[in-house]
């Protein structure tokens, strides 16, 4: 089957900035500017797909790297892929394994060709070339898939420019690999903190007329303003008609800071990996919800929100989940702030469409406090 995976930009074309848009897929239309919640292992940690479709989530991504090691991508592609395995029909995308190859693997071998690599589970030897990342996302069968490359350190330009220069021929195989039409292959632009090198990787992955461009390399350590200064950059360069993705990149100051710029799609696992840990977002920042003052507190998580969790339970409630590490407390945190950011998306989906998403950025931003309190 060969899908015609269109972009469509709303209201007036803008040579900068923010946008709402909508992307076909075999799976349904993603509106962006969207958040996709991460489902690592198949699985969005304390969630079902039931609850995610309640909250409204339009997109979510699965990881290459780990469905590889376990349980496999051929038992996923034997059983019909990730969609009917995981008993999610919405849109997937998946990333192409380059990140946990250098992040996870304490001993990895690169070379033109590819890399070699230990599994972090038993230490067994795997090897992954853009072949057969892509041949194992094909298995998996999501909609959206990356391209595989690497994530080198974000601030040493010799080793970044090095970076550029094999694996800009990784992008070039891995197109000459991808064999499903029904799938849309983004390229990911690499280049650190150094505007000639992001501006020479998105000129050259452009130049492959792709169907969505992601960045990478962002948010893995660098500075808020690094981070911010080299969105700068790619905004006026990258082609307006095709989908921008900021890989994962989830706080919600950097929600609103990406969508100022151009950004179409992020994903990241901070929401349930904060809930996780007791925290949630609020609208003016993050609660520790360990913290003794909510112990008698019957007001609920965030006045206002209409998630589950906040109409129907205290943070009082919350806090002695959370303090007996009961599953339920990980459950709700989670839908909570799996809610926070989808309705923070929406809203901001609403301003851009009011012409008012400068204003609102900056009413958001003036309020928010990224420390927990």
């Amino acid at each position: 089957m060969v899908f015609d995976f269109t972009f469509e930009l709303d209201g007036p074309e803008r040579a900068i900035g923010a946008r709402n848009g909508r992307f076909h897929t075999p799976h349904g239309i993603i509106p962006t500017p969207v958040f996709a919640p991460v489902g690592t292992q198949a699985t969005v940690k304390a969630l079902r797909p039931s609850d995610l479709t309640e909250l409204g989530a339009n997109l979510i991504l699965s990881n290459t790297y780990h469905l590889y090691l376990r349980p496999g991508a051929e038992l996923i592609r034997d059983l019909g892929g990730l969609h009917q395995f995981m008993q999610w029909h919405g849109p997937i995308l998946t990333d192409s394994g380059g990140f946990q190859v250098f992040s996870l693997s304490d001993t990895r071998t690169i070379d033109a060709d590819g890399v070699t690599f230990q599994s972090h589970i038993d230490g067994s030897y795997h090897r992954f070339t853009p072949e057969n990342s892509i041949a194992i996302q094909e298995h998996l069968g999501a909609d959206i898939i990356m391209m595989f490359d690497e994530c080198p350190p974000p601030d040493d330009y010799d080793y970044v420019r090095q970076s550029l220069t094999r694996t800009h021929p990784w992008a070039e195989r891995c197109l000459a690999a991808k064999t499903r039409g029904d799938q849309a292959l983004f390229g990911i632009v690499q280049g650190g903190i150094f505007p000639d090198l992001r501006q020479q990787s998105a000129e050259f992955l452009m130049q492959l007329d792709l169907p969505g461009y992601a960045i990478g390399g962002l948010a893995v350590g660098e500075s808020k303003g690094d981070m911010v200064a080299m969105l700068d950059v790619l905004d006026p360069i990258l082609p307006r008609h095709k989908p921008r993705y900021l890989m994962g990149v989830g706080t919600p100051e950097d929600l609103v800071n990406g969508v100022a710029r151009g950004i179409d799609i992020f994903d990241c696992v901070l929401p349930t990996r904060l809930a996780r840990h007791g925290s949630a977002f609020v609208k003016g920042g993050r609660l520790n919800m360990r913290n003794a003052r909510f112990e008698r507190d019957a007001a609920p998580l965030a006045e206002g929100c209409a998630c589950y969790t906040c109409t129907h339970f205290s943070r009082a409630y919350l806090r002695h989940l959370v303090k007996a590490n009961e599953i339920l407390g990980h459950m709700l945190l989670t839908t909570h702030n799996v809610h926070f950011l989808l309705d923070l998306m929406a809203q901001m989906r609403t301003a851009i469409a009011a012409e008012q998403f400068a204003d609102f950025a900056a009413e958001f931003l003036s309020h928010y406090e990224h420390v927990a309190r």
